[in-house]
């Protein structure tokens, strides 16, 4: 059976960059281990990253929520369930992913590597969820508290300056019925770039006329980013 991709060394560096190390080094080999590898190397059904994902999903909204509660303490359940959207995402988890160089220390089949996977975010996503997991499980509730507070520092520290308020396209839909009893009508204008790592151009219209454009990774990235633009042009001409 061919050994997982991770070596002692590098899994000494992964520690050493995500700021945490593991008393059992063996919760964050299966943390690193993507469900093609078990497969390929015909390991027991629950071998592989799966499960830990599962519970680390919760985790790190666990996490983040308590900070939000404690940091915006007069924002409505609502603005807090958008607040922690926008910084828990699959493209925000990739992104940490990569930052931590993850992807490096996956284990995936041949056919997945071949496949791009170590640059697939959904795989990139779900390995920071398992390595959640394993932390929680290896060092408990405050030792993950502390890797996901500052790991998402820069996110929170955005969404602050931002006043929690990412999610444009509500606030577009608001200010649409205000100003004009329309609802606004998205669209997807182009796709740049291989399946596993897509760009994609989005258009906004009202009453049938464009009023902005945004890309991104996904197609709701894209269209936040053309209700941004448009939220922009309607505040500074009816505002």
């Amino acid at each position: 059976m061919d050994q997982p991709a991770n070596t002692d060394g590098m899994l000494d560096a992964l520690q050493e960059r995500i700021g945490y190390h593991f008393k059992d080094i063996s919760l964050l080999q299966l943390a690193l281990m993507h469900k093609s590898y078990a497969n390929e190397q015909q390991l027991d059904e629950h071998c592989g990253n799966e499960r830990l994902e599962f519970l680390g999903d919760a985790v790190i909204e666990l996490v983040i929520s308590h900070i939000l509660m404690e940091q915006a303490q007069d924002s409505s359940e609502g603005h807090l369930s958008k607040m922690r959207a926008s910084i828990v995402n699959t493209d925000s988890l990739a992104a940490i992913s990569r930052t931590y160089e993850l992807s490096s220390c996956l284990s995936l089949s041949r056919g997945e590597q071949e496949n791009q996977g170590r640059e697939k975010k959904s795989i990139l996503a779900n390995a920071y969820e398992a390595l959640a997991a394993a932390v929680y499980f290896d060092g408990g509730f405050d030792a993950v508290f502390c890797m996901i507070q500052e790991h998402f520092k820069a996110l929170i520290d955005e969404a602050a300056r931002q006043g929690y308020s990412r999610d444009y396209k509500s606030r577009l839909q608001e200010l649409v019925q205000k100003l004009f009893n329309a609802t606004p009508v998205y669209e997807i204008i182009s796709e740049q770039g291989p399946d596993h790592y897509k760009t994609f151009e989005a258009r906004v219209c009202i009453n049938e006329q464009s009023c902005g454009k945004g890309r991104g990774g996904n197609k709701k990235t894209a269209e936040q980013h053309a209700a941004r633009e448009a939220l922009k042009r309607l505040e500074s001409n009816h505002l």
